[in-house]
């Protein structure tokens, strides 16, 4: 029975100190943050070109 416990505590301890997905969620975090910038400024973009083609209507009319 001790040697389970040893066994599962040595293989827990190896998981722990890896660090081979350290680089995947960095890029993965990096891709929401540059995500989310890219949505914001859209949103900014379509109003602005919204109001400009309401004056463009408007002007014509």
């Amino acid at each position: 029975m001790n040697d389970f416990f040893l066994k599962t505590y040595l293989k827990m301890r190896d998981l722990m100190t890896r660090e081979e997905g350290q680089d995947l969620v960095e890029y993965a975090l990096l891709i929401t943050l540059v995500s989310l910038a890219a949505v914001g400024g859209i949103r900014k973009v379509s109003s602005a070109i919204d109001t400009v083609f309401t004056n463009i209507s408007n002007t014509l009319s």
